[in-house]
């Protein structure tokens, strides 16, 4: 019975401390709540205006900086939109002082025309010529001796206008011919050949193989026209550079490569012209000097003209002439009666 009774008493003391456990938890839980239920609660500080404020800038400064990030190129990038608003600036700066800064305009003057803005002695010259009047060859070679304003012998030019195209190879206009009174100038002939003797007794200035290549070697060409035989052409060739550019490289067609020396040497020191059309289809050439008298001029004229119609295309079926100007060195035009031309 004393065993029994100690067992008994033994699950008591255990099921006593085993009740007891949940008991101090539950003070421990109330003892926290109360705890916290009397800390002091920190009352939240008031937000000034002025805080307000730099929060919005610090986000605006946020949202340029997120723009700025997403354009990293073109009109949008960080350096278009601060020339866009340099440029602004300026525009506005400008504006501001357009009222300040306003001068009163100053009167413009008219442009002159190119008679106007010319010499005295042209102007002269130039009021002797009715503009809208076409003059015949006698006319217009008449007034060209009396609107000469220059110290020296001038030069009388013609300037043929043609209705051809350059560009088509018959078209290309190009001849030779000996004035019928020369044309006033003293010409340098120099003539490479194998026989300069001859040469130089029909007239030319120099003549010779090696003594004409010598002086192209040094570079002088103080001459007008170069005569060459054919078999002494291939020589000319490393000179063609310098010649060619000057008009001066021997040309069967202008007829200063030939085998008569002394034809040719003739015909040039009596006045032998050579012309061409240029890339606007006009043909310059001169046809004396102004201290010839009327008629050798019109006969070097009507030679001229006469020289031009033979060469007409046969594709240019309408009008060959479109226009004919005489005039002298430095001297008013003059144009033409076309009439008196055809």
């Amino acid at each position: 019975m004393s065993e029994a009774k100690k067992t008994i008493t033994k699950a008591k003391t255990v099921k006593t401390t085993k009740v007891a456990k949940p008991v101090v938890a539950e003070k421990a839980v109330a003892k926290a709540k109360t705890a916290k239920t009397t800390k002091p609660v920190k009352a939240a500080k008031p937000v000034t205006t002025e805080q307000v404020v730099v929060e919005t800038a610090q986000d605006e400064v946020v949202a340029e900086k997120v723009t700025k990030t997403l354009a990293k190129a073109g009109k949008r990038s960080s350096k278009a939109l601060e020339e866009v608003a340099e440029k602004q600036t300026k525009e506005d700066r400008k504006a501001s002082h357009e009222d300040e800064d306003a001068k009163p305009k100053q009167p413009s003057q008219p442009t002159r025309t190119r008679d106007e803005r010319r010499g005295k002695l042209f102007q002269k010259s130039a009021a002797l010529i009715e503009k809208d009047k076409l003059y015949t060859l006698e006319e217009a070679i008449a007034l060209a001796k009396q609107t000469s304003h220059v110290k020296f012998d001038a030069s009388v030019e013609l300037h043929v206008n043609l209705n051809v195209d350059p560009r088509h190879a018959d078209q290309n206009i190009r001849d030779n011919l000996v004035l019928p009174f020369g044309t006033g100038k003293t010409v340098r002939i120099v003539v490479l050949t194998d026989d300069a003797a001859t040469a130089i007794k029909s007239g030319a200035d120099l003549a010779g193989n090696e003594e004409v290549l010598a002086e192209l070697d040094k570079g002088n060409l103080n001459f007008d026209i170069l005569i060459a035989i054919p078999s002494l052409m291939p020589k000319l060739g490393k000179y063609a550079r310098t010649l060619g550019p000057r008009g001066l490289m021997p040309n069967p067609k202008s007829g200063t490569v030939t085998t008569d020396v002394n034809k040719a040497v003739a015909e040039a020191k009596a006045g032998r012209i050579e012309y061409r059309v240029d890339n606007t289809g006009i043909v310059h050439l001169m046809v004396g000097k102004v201290s010839f008298e009327a008629t050798p001029l019109l006969n070097n004229v009507q030679a001229v003209i006469a020289s031009i119609k033979s060469n007409k295309p046969a594709s240019v079926k309408s009008n060959y002439f479109k226009a004919v100007h005489l005039t002298t060195s430095m001297g008013p035009s003059i144009k033409v009666d076309l009439a008196s031309v055809n």
